[in-house]
């Protein structure tokens, strides 16, 4: 499906993105939008009137679909291969979509990832209401548990602000935990500061498959994370500035916890890491190798990427914990460009060989899978 041309939209931030949620979904900052937005808030996808499937549900927070929440919407699209359009506007809720929904599609309707935003402000620390706190996974704004999950043209995000809860140490804050196998994102936005996007899988021994195409995730720790088997192609990746900190590291891009009998981890193809941060400000990568699973062996490829000054260039990765080094995970480069991407310190900087390279694509990482030729 070709995507239809849009008036050229200057990038909102996590930050613009705040600023202007304050006001409600008209002050989203979104004046650019397409004129069937006000007039037709599903576009071109129909409306309950004109369903583009039996199987189509219409989201709209003013009323004008059958639910005004995308988690009404979800409880009610039972079965599988469901399609949910969001209409235009700020979804304040968490979601779940959980492993009987499957073959599910949610489509933007605005076909502008600004203008469709599913968005909360749970950490991992922040007290439930029948006592504990949510946790890392509980955090998450949007949960997708189903196999077979299409996403296109959504933000995705958790507002949780560190400046606004000094008193909560667990600081992690998941705007979008995708755990399905055959999970595909295209055109969507990721925003959050740790733990933004966590990429990961059912269970310890399910090697879930997920796509992320021309997508932007910002973030500070360990913003892309998990164990899935996920690969990121045309992508931008943004690190945030850190005021509250005194000196680098800011933070982490990826933190891959692959189990060790998984051949495949994350795969970053053609994309580019920018930053808001000081020069040199963050690693581009730490391993994850989480007490659930000490056996992992977490693998990153970044190949045919662009890697921004805030990258630390002579020392890209660091340790987690020093008891699993870098070192003897599965990380590696190959033709990448950029200030970020020089390499002072060969050591540091594992590259693959032409051969090597051959079998780090998209095809060999999802098998029989091929999303990008995929139509939502």
């Amino acid at each position: 499906m070709s995507t239809p041309l849009l008036p050229p939209l200057l990038p909102l931030s996590r930050r613009g993105f705040l600023l202007a949620s304050a006001g409600a979904g008209a002050a989203l900052g979104l004046a650019a939008l397409p004129a069937h937005a006000a007039g037709r808030p599903f576009g071109r996808y129909g409306s309950p009137e004109r369903r583009r499937t039996p199987g189509t549900l219409y989201v709209d927070p003013h009323g004008r679909g059958d639910f005004t929440s995308v988690q009404a919407a979800v409880t009610a699209a039972t079965g599988s291969g469901r399609t949910l359009v969001l209409a235009p506007g700020v979804y304040r809720e968490t979601v779940i979509l959980d492993t009987t929904r499957t073959e599910a599609t949610w489509i933007g309707a605005a076909e502008d990832p600004r203008a469709v935003v599913i968005g909360f402000d749970h950490a991992n620390g922040t007290p439930k209401p029948g006592g504990g706190t949510y946790g890392t996974s509980g955090s998450a704004t949007t949960t997708v548990q189903a196999d077979g999950f299409t996403a296109r043209w959504i933000t995705f995000a958790n507002d949780w602000l560190r400046a606004d809860h000094p008193d909560i140490t667990g600081t992690q804050a998941v705007a979008l935990k995708a755990q399905g196998d055959r999970s595909a994102f295209t055109d969507c936005r990721f925003l959050g500061h740790q733990d933004t996007l966590y990429a990961d899988s059912t269970a310890l021994g399910t090697f879930a498959r997920q796509y992320f195409a021309r997508c932007h995730v910002e973030g500070d720790v360990d913003f892309v994370f998990g164990r899935a088997t996920a690969v990121y192609e045309h992508c931008h990746f943004r690190t945030l500035d850190r005021t509250d900190l005194a000196a680098p590291p800011y933070g982490f891009v990826f933190a891959p916890s692959t189990a060790v009998a998984n051949p495949r981890g994350y795969l970053v193809t053609r994309s580019r890491v920018s930053s808001a941060a000081p020069d040199a400000s963050y690693k581009l990568a730490r391993p994850w190798v989480p007490g659930s699973d000490t056996t992992a062996r977490p693998m990153l490829t970044v190949r045919e990427s662009r890697l921004g000054p805030g990258i630390d260039a002579a020392a890209p990765y660091t340790n987690m914990s020093d008891t699993h080094p870098w070192q003897n995970q599965r990380f590696a480069e190959y033709r990448n460009t950029g200030p970020g991407s020089v390499v002072p310190v060969p050591g540091n900087r594992p590259q693959l060989t032409a051969a090597e390279a051959g079998a780090a694509t998209r095809e060999t990482y999802l098998g029989d899978w091929q999303p990008w030729k995929e139509d939502c």
